[in-house]
Order: structure tokens, then sequence, then C-alpha cells
């Protein structure tokens, strides 16, 4: 007899493969070996799912409202991207339900978006769910675009970011070629794929100019001015001191400018300090910052672009897609000070 509420998982355990096979299968992506794809379709038979959805023909364009899920405040950051998907969604036509604020991350809303007749697709700007909860959702043939993702995603499910390796690469070799050797990181939280890729590109840039990473320079913690304050305080605090520090985002490198001035060194003849997205409030420091510029408003837009083809059934060659950084030099670095060193 068919499982009652059988899962994706379930699927995958009956047919002994991960859950990315099982959604590449119910999503008719190629690459599965036919074999592979005959276990998993007769695992779905027998546990009671929904059989895949069968080639040919042309299926009709998806309606609905696009439900557009931002757990967090829709301050500088959050409210560029969120104003760009509803801008771009009504040029399309289609209205928008929006879910946000830091309240809302605990919501298990992912859980009834398929079943949800008033809602056709959805656009994750950095969801908190696990990835196992968006492979469970793109099992149910439901369209959506994750912007900004916080976990490596299956390739079959789309989404859209900003090139947080290289942007982080070009801002470390700007340092390094001022002659800083020493640089202090206010990384992102350990999890976060893009603290992953932005310290790879800085580990990347410094082998470029033969300077071995140093684990102590690094700690990881929230995106925020309080925590960027608190961890340029414990790197200043290291003797030699870094000459220079490079934060997740402007936010924190307002921190780090916050701890630089407490500790009576002039930003940047003593300190130089570097944030990342190119905020507003990074032309509002004194000095200004220089900073990497992440295109958020363009990610909103190709988010609602992706999801768009996906309603409409059209063919998406591109499922990942990377947007260009571009590194923004202000006043807030310099060449390396021998103070400290």
């Amino acid at each position: 007899m068919p499982r009652a509420r059988a899962t994706m998982r379930d699927v995958a355990a009956a047919a002994g493969v991960s859950l990315a096979t099982v959604s590449r299968v119910v999503n008719r992506v190629g690459g599965i070996a036919p074999e592979t794809r005959r276990l998993v379709e007769q695992a779905i038979e027998e546990l009671g799912l929904p059989a895949p959805m069968p080639r040919g023909g042309t299926p009709k364009p998806v309606e609905g409202a696009v439900y557009v899920r931002c757990p967090y405040v829709l301050t500088d950051y959050f409210g560029l991207i969120v104003s760009s998907i509803a801008e771009a969604l009504d040029r399309h036509g289609r209205q928008v339900i929006l879910n946000a604020g830091e309240a809302t991350q605990d919501d298990p809303v992912l859980r009834g978006l398929a079943s949800r007749r008033d809602v056709g697709g959805a656009v994750l700007i950095l969801p908190p769910e696990s990835s196992e909860d968006l492979v469970r959702l793109s099992s149910r043939r439901f369209p959506f675009v994750v912007v900004d993702p916080r976990t490596a995603l299956p390739r079959d499910i789309p989404s859209v970011s900003a090139a947080h390796h290289s942007g982080a690469r070009q801002l470390t070799a700007h340092l390094t070629a001022l002659g800083h050797t020493r640089i202090g990181v206010i990384a992102g939280p350990r999890e976060w794929l893009a603290a992953d890729a932005r310290l790879s590109g800085h580990a990347a840039a410094l082998a470029d100019a033969g300077i071995l990473p140093d684990p102590s320079l690094v700690r990881h913690d929230q995106p925020t001015t309080a925590h960027g304050y608190r961890a340029a305080l414990e790197l200043l605090d290291l003797d030699p001191r870094p000459t220079a520090l490079v934060a997740f985002n402007d936010k924190a490198a307002i921190g780090a400018l916050q701890a630089a001035a407490e500790r009576g060194l002039s930003v940047p003849r003593d300190l130089s300090i570097a944030g990342f997205d190119d905020l507003d409030l990074s032309r509002a420091t004194t000095p200004q910052l220089t900073t990497v510029r992440q295109p958020l408003q363009e990610m909103g837009r190709m988010a609602v672009s992706l999801l768009t083809r996906l309603l409409d059934h059209h063919e998406v060659e591109a499922l990942h897609v990377e947007l260009a950084t571009e590194l923004i030099v202000r006043a807030s670095t310099g060449p390396a000070s021998t103070i400290g060193r």
C-alpha cells in the first residue's frame, strides 16, 4: 500500500539515490541514467506520490501571484532587492504577495506554497530554510528562484547571486598592491555560501601576492555594525595588529571604523578598512568606504526574468546566474602603515 504523507526523502531512500537525483527525475532534467530514472519513478508510484510530468505538449503559462519571501528587515540592502522585484513583476502584470520581516524567519511557509491556488511561483531571498526544504519544494514542480542563496543548491534549482569570490579577490588584491600583508577579515557566518566564497577570493588574492593566509586574522560573525565593531576590536588587539581590515559588508565596516577610532587609529593612515555592497551609507562615512558594489537591483530583476520564463514554460539554459561585482576605491584605504607591524 502507498504510504500516507510520503516525502521525497522516502523516495530517495526507497530508490537508493540522493534527494537531488529524485528532484532531477521529477523535474525531467537530463543526465540521469535510464535505470536510475526507472528506480525513482517506481518508488514514486509505490509511495503514492504524483508522477513526473510527461514530456511533450505545450503547457499553459502558470497563473497566480508571485510570493516574495524576504524574512529580514527591508533596509537598504534587502529593500533594494525587494523593490526591484516588485517593479519588475508589475511590468509583467504579476501581483506580489510579500512575506517579510525577521519575525517571519521561523514561519513554515514553504510547506504550503505548492498547494496555494493564489500563488503561481515564488522568489526566495537569502532563504533561511535548509537545502533539503528547497529540494522538497522543487520536487513538487513549484516554480521558484532563489536570490543570494545561503547554502549550496542542486543544479536544477534556479538562483541569482553576485560574484562573491571575484569581488573579494579584487578587494584584497587592491590592498596587497598597497603593501598590506597582514589583513584582518571580518567574515560572515561560517554556514553562509557568500562567506565561503569571499574567504576563498581573499585567499586567492593573498596567494597571488605570495602571502600565506593566517586563520588567526579571521573572525566569523553576523554582518551588523555591532558585530563588526566587536570583531574589529579583537583583531586590533592582536600583536602585531593588522594594517588593514576587510569586512563582510558595509555595516560591519562601519563597526570597524568605530573600533579604529576607539583605538586612536587614523583611517587610512594607520589602518585601511573596506566593506562590501556599496550601500548609500558607504558614502556617508568619514572617510568614505572603499567597497565592492553588488548589483542588488539587477539581481532582483534577473530573478524575475528567470521566474517568468519558468512560469511561461520556456527553456532556461542558465539556472545559476552570477552577476559581476565592481571594486569601488574610496578614501578608507591607503598604503600600508609601518605602525603596529
